[in-house]
């Protein structure tokens, strides 16, 4: 114990100065390839299913005049390899071909609506039961049929099936069952065009639906005899990977991604064809007239999205890793003041030998550096290990440089001219309440300099990128704030500490009188302690906060998207599609929510009202549905359910009083507007609304109504319209079989189920990186915290020795001793737990702008706020165990300690 107490202090600040150079050096290379992670994540996220780039052509029947024989198959196969030798350097190898597609409108064979569809990554030979793939060659149009489809319309092979006019005109053709095919496993096909995995049964009497794969020659032959204009898509799929995807998380990587993604189609368009066409077909696709390319992408847009909740991110990770760094530098200042007491005596006879102050802190300097410079050496080799960028050596160097210092410093504070071991001078109070008032006015400047700037400006100053180096402002705003929560602390909890004091004196023990007073009277000795586990828990707190936030925002933000069980956007353009789902197997409450753009005036006083979202929905169906509905609940307390028929739309209206009159101008005619109530605020956040008003941007106003009051209104007019569908039971299989995820661009009505959407939050990429980065922080700092506990509980031993050691001669026992030192260390332990969990708690409120997780959830409003309750809890318990481990050691080695040991007669230091 002797040994590790004249050199184990310096060696442990360089195992300190190794941790915290490894987390400065290397976090910046960590961060980014979290960043990269989450970036891949997010990309295969969405084209998971749905082609991340779709290339397309218009082609027209085979021109006879080229003089070529058609071989469609392979200049379709040629036209996707010189698509994808296209694809600009930085890309190169990330976009691949995935699948060439040929969809013919549907004709009509074998009593059904048949959707005939080439596939270039139509299941192999194996997957076939019977029968084979339709050949390339021929002139006979061969069909290949999943199982289910064979035995819905009673199909078998070689049968042959006349084919008839139905959306492609002027069909004539016998085509041939060439095989039948297992639809089996989860290719991408049968998600992407789920008609060919099972037929769709009919709607009002109308034929079923279903589909088979045919070859590109048959595709010619029928477009041949139609005469009919065909569109091939080339499905081009973005894969980067983790380590790929970080090149292009800085500044320079987000402007190669852009650029390279905007030459991506025109570099296409001119590898395919240099004649410049504008939208005629003066192109040539083999032996076809084909326009040039069109490209549809929507991985720009979700590159921007990503862009912007990750610098949210950023904040969070900053906030713990500025923790993380504010613990360690704490750590070490304690070690350092263990290694100024161990050598004070020794300091103070140098002194009184003539030895200058400077000349000894410049001697600790020296005495240290080998320590320091084996930690820089270690921590830069630990960054230098981690998969990713090139450390940041200078953020390592700089924080081993202050390590390096804090021992000369505090050194040269202790045997400065008048220094003592502690100094009662009159001016201690004042330099301490400048000090305090100097901590209170920086954290007031930092917080208010960080919610003026937000986020957003920092991105801006930064060339609007996403930076992943530390932000000095985010990483100052946590210490600041902990300094100034223990300066208040500090100040305060010495006064509830004094009254228990009093009220224990009145008691005939002596220990709570004892415990309590010298807690009182060392609480400004606690500070150093006060403040590893007030930022400890500050962090801890909120990064559990901001996690539960998130959580639960991202199922909030799902439930707003879909609306209900399930939804059909675009119901108006589809009607039959929406009846098909309202059929569909688990619906049991089908709900219709329209939306019209409106630009009303007043009608007394012709002054502009301001574009609103004029919403009507089926009041009655809605409150049937979910009783819980505000709508529906508003809509019936104001009596707008039965629609009156009259000459105007009754509305509840977000700004307005009632009897009010708008009025808008539709088709030259004037359509009248009475507002009968205010709309309640809790309508503005009804699910049930979620997916019209998603759908457009943010309108100055909301105004309500019964869909039995827009009957005038036609199905065209409407600017959105959705099927809500609920459920108990609903088959999601069963639903997306009807409505495929729509293709980029692609001009469909979108289904969204809500299991699948919080499927999709729950396996967010980005939040996934941002608890794993906190977290790892979070427990580093836990053990940190541990450690300069410790160490300032030896820092502080000798005098509670002493006081221990002076009632053990009176009488002291040792279950008392051990509530002594239980008892004295409790009131800086309640006084960490309540300013850590309140601090942590209280920061994303004083953040305001600089941290909007909206950007992370979406919905309509932010998220509320989700306290982690058991992980506070557990945090507070883990703490009490800490304090009660640290009494059960320190009773220990107090009596295995003689009395002598403590108690020196002619001390008077105590």
């Amino acid at each position: 114990m002797r040994g590790w107490w004249r050199g184990g202090p310096v060696l442990l600040v360089g195992a300190l100065v190794c941790v915290l150079v490894a987390v400065a050096a290397g976090g910046p290379g960590v961060l980014e390839r979290l960043a990269g992670q989450a970036l891949d994540s997010r990309l295969e996220q969405a084209q998971r299913a749905a082609p991340g780039i779709v290339h397309s052509a218009r082609l027209d029947p085979q021109d006879v005049r080229l003089g070529a024989e058609s071989d469609l198959g392979g200049d379709l196969d040629r036209y996707a390899q010189v698509i994808e030798n296209s694809v600009p350097r930085p890309l190169r190898g990330a976009v691949t071909h995935d699948a060439t597609r040929v969809r013919l409108p549907t004709v009509t064979g074998a009593g059904a609506a048949l959707s005939l569809v080439y596939a270039s990554d139509a299941p192999g030979p194996q997957a076939y039961v019977a029968g084979r793939a339709p050949r390339a060659r021929g002139e006979v149009v061969e069909l290949a049929v999943s199982t289910r489809t064979r035995d819905a319309l009673e199909l078998r092979v070689g049968q042959r099936v006349p084919l008839r006019a139905g959306a492609l005109q002027n069909v004539d053709a016998v085509a041939r069952v060439s095989g039948i095919f297992r639809a089996a496993g989860e290719r991408r096909l049968w998600r992407e065009q789920p008609v060919l995995a099972r037929p769709l049964p009919g709607v009002a009497g109308a034929e079923e639906s279903a589909g088979a794969l045919i070859a590109p020659r048959g595709a010619e032959i029928l477009q041949d005899q139609a005469d009919a204009e065909l569109t091939v898509h080339w499905n081009m799929r973005l894969t980067l990977g983790g380590a790929a995807a970080a090149r292009f998380v800085d500044d320079q990587g987000e402007r190669e991604f852009r650029r390279a993604m905007a030459r991506h189609p025109l570099s296409a368009r001119e590898s395919t064809c240099r004649s410049g066409s504008y939208g005629g077909k003066y192109c040539v696709l083999g032996v076809h007239p084909a326009t040039e390319l069109e490209t549809a992408t929507e991985l720009p847009d979700v590159f921007a999205e990503f862009g912007r909740r990750w610098r949210q991110a950023t904040v969070v990770i900053s906030f713990a890793s500025a923790s993380l760094l504010g613990v360690g530098l704490a750590a070490v200042v304690v070690t350092s003041l263990l290694v100024v007491r161990r050598r004070l005596p020794a300091d103070r006879l140098l002194r009184a030998r003539g030895a200058s102050a400077p000349g000894l802190a410049l001697g600790r300097a020296l005495g240290s550096a080998p320590a320091v410079a084996l930690g820089l050496g270690a921590g830069c080799a630990l960054a230098a290990a981690v998969p990713g960028t090139s450390p940041a050596y200078g953020n390592g160097l700089a924080v081993a440089v202050l390590c390096w210092l804090l021992l000369p410093a505090l050194t040269w504070g202790a045997v400065r001219d008048g220094a003592v071991v502690r100094d009662r001078g009159p001016g201690r109070a004042g330099r301490r309440l400048v000090t305090e008032a100097v901590v209170l006015l920086l954290a007031a400047a930092g917080v208010s300099a960080l919610r003026a700037r937000g986020t957003e400006g920092a991105a801006a100053a930064e060339g609007a990128g996403w930076a992943v180096g530390p932000d000095p402002l985010l990483a100052a705003v946590p210490v600041l704030l902990g300094l100034a929560a223990v300066a208040v602390l500090v100040r305060c909890y010495p006064w509830p500490v004094r009254l228990a004091a009093r009220w224990a004196g009145r008691g005939r023990g002596v220990v709570g009188l004892v415990a309590l007073a010298r807690a009182a009277k060392e609480a400004p000795a606690r500070g150093l302690a006060l403040l590893v586990l007030v930022v400890t828990l500050a962090g801890a707190v909120f990064g559990g906060l901001v996690s539960g936030t998130l959580a639960e925002g991202r199922r909030s933000a799902a439930a707003w998207q879909v609306g209900a069980d399930a939804s059909f956007l675009g119901a108006g353009r589809d009607p039959d599609m929406a009846a098909r789902l309202a059929r569909a197997r688990g619906v049991r409450e089908t709900v219709a929510v329209r939306q019209l753009r409106v630009d009303p005036v007043s009608g007394t006083d012709g002054g502009r009202y301001g574009i609103s979202s004029l919403i009507g929905v089926d009041a009655e169906q809605l409150r049937a549905a979910n009783g819980s509905s505000a709508a529906a609940r508003a809509l019936r307390q104001a009596g707008l359910t039965g629609g009156d028929g009259g000459r105007e739309i009754r509305v509840l209206a977000s700004e307005g009083r009632a009897g009010d009159l708008l009025t808008f101008t539709r088709h030259g005619k004037e359509t009248r507007l009475r507002v009968v109530g205010p709309l309640p605020e809790a309508v503005e956040r009804d699910p049930a609304l979620g997916p019209v008003r998603g759908a457009t941007e943010a309108r100055q106003h909301l105004l309500l109504t019964d869909n039995k009051d827009l009957t005038a209104f036609a199905a065209p007019e409407f600017e959105e319209s959705a099927l809500l569908l609920y459920g108990e039971r609903l088959d999601a299989r069963a639903l997306r079989s009807l409505v495929p995820r729509a293709a980029p661009a692609a001009a469909t009505g979108e289904l969204r189920i809500r299991t699948e959407e919080q499927a999709e939050a729950d396996d967010d990429g980005l939040i996934a990186a941002v608890e794993s980065a906190h977290t790892a922080c979070t427990a580093l700092a836990v053990l940190l915290a541990l450690l300069a506990l410790v160490l300032d509980l030896l820092l502080s031993a000798p005098e509670r020795g002493r006081t221990a050691a002076h009632l053990r001669t009176l009488g002291l026992g040792g279950r008392a001793t051990s509530a002594l030192h239980l008892l004295q260390l409790l009131p800086m332990v309640l006084a960490a737990l309540a300013g850590g969990v309140a601090l942590g708690l209280a920061l994303p409120a004083l953040l305001g702008p600089a941290l909007d997780l909206r950007a992370f959830t979406g919905g309509p409003t932010a998220p509320d706020r989700h306290v982690d309750v058991l992980f506070t809890a557990a945090l507070a318990a883990g703490l009490c165990v800490l304090v009660a481990v640290a009494v059960a050691v320190e009773t220990w080695l107090g009596r295995r300690r003689g009395l002598g040991a403590v108690l020196r007669l002619g001390r008077t230091d105590d």
